[in-house]
């Protein structure tokens, strides 16, 4: 796990998003979440190919664990190549910016949206001690609703 290195590897970052999740953002908003944090927007390589991404930002806002308003890391968006999952690399990837955004932002906690189907996805962030906070109805463009998932870093 690494942060993202270049346009090209944000690329490659696109594409896996493209192939793996039903959301999809326009190019700038890729390019701001790569300049602005481009230490907890990660990359996982694996023989030289880039199999998996997350993509996350700081922000503040009023707390969903802690009282008040917060300093917030957010997973905005994380993905790993179908061939390449159920090896630790979500984990991975989520610890890493995990550690990044308390130990170099000063993150009092971190949370993230999922939908209330991705049944493999809510396991993993339960297993790093993530809770349910509430639901966000028609969250999603098709109208799923979301969990909104947050823990205390």
């Amino acid at each position: 796990m690494r942060p993202i290195a270049s346009e090209e590897e944000l690329r490659a970052v696109i594409t896996i998003n493209e192939v793996t999740l039903p959301e999809h953002y326009p190019y700038f908003f890729w390019y701001e979440h790569y300049e602005l944090w481009r230490d907890i927007f990660l990359v996982a390589v694996v023989g030289g190919k880039i199999v998996g991404y997350n993509m996350c930002r700081m922000e503040m806002g009023i707390g969903h664990i802690k009282r008040g308003i917060v300093k917030q890391g957010h997973v905005v968006s994380i993905a790993v190549l179908p061939e390449y999952r159920r090896r630790g690399i979500a984990t991975a990837l989520m610890l890493r910016a995990m550690d990044s955004m308390k130990n170099k932002y000063g993150a009092a906690e971190v949370y993230l949206e999922v939908r209330v189907s991705n049944e493999p996805a809510i396991r993993l962030y339960e297993k790093l001690g993530f809770k349910k906070v509430k639901v966000l109805r028609g969250y999603y463009l098709d109208g799923e609703d979301a969990y909104l998932m947050a823990r205390e870093l």
